[in-house]
């Protein structure tokens, strides 16, 4: 739920509402990346210190805790406001940060298009192989991971020789 700038500044004293001030629409444009980020670092601790109070009077309410100071207002319907309030404000600060986070990576996207445009336009053309029909080198050998053999040439066929003969020697007896 929104709530408007003058119920905010109602809810803040003087130094918190000049901050949320800046977080509003038109004041917030005017600031810097190094700004924006040390609003968010305050704004962040002032929510926190707000949640921290709400769920200590509401502790207190339920009767769970003891009451921390005097000064404390009775409900926890201000500290919940002015929570919400500083909630809104972070909300829009995170806002702004994506919207330049945006419009900075348009621009770089922009400056590699128009650097790759010129480097383009400055080359020459680009030679392309001519597509005719030469003779290639062929096929590459590869050369055999298998170690070499121990057994002697004049052993090789040996045993088949043997096998053959025996065969025939049984063929004949029977």
């Amino acid at each position: 739920m929104s709530v408007p700038h003058k119920a905010e500044l109602s809810l803040l004293d003087h130094e918190d509402g000049q901050l949320i001030a800046k977080t509003h629409h038109p004041a917030i444009h005017d600031l810097t990346r190094e700004e924006l980020q040390d609003m968010r670092t305050r704004l962040r601790a002032l929510r926190d210190r707000e949640r921290t109070l709400l769920r200590q009077k509401l502790r207190e309410i339920r009767g769970k805790a003891e009451a921390r100071g005097t000064s404390f207002p009775g409900t926890a319907d201000q500290p919940a406001r002015r929570k919400q309030v500083f909630a809104n404000a972070l909300k829009r600060v995170n806002s702004e940060f994506s919207r330049l986070r945006k419009i900075e990576g348009r621009q770089a996207m922009t400056e590699s298009a128009k650097r790759a445009l010129a480097l383009r336009k400055s080359g020459e053309e680009f030679a392309r192989p001519a597509n005719s029909p030469t003779a290639g080198k062929g096929a590459r050998a590869i050369p055999s991971k298998r170690g070499k053999s121990h057994i002697a040439g004049s052993r090789i066929g040996s045993t088949s020789q043997a096998t053959r003969k025996a065969q025939a020697a049984k063929d004949k007896r029977g």
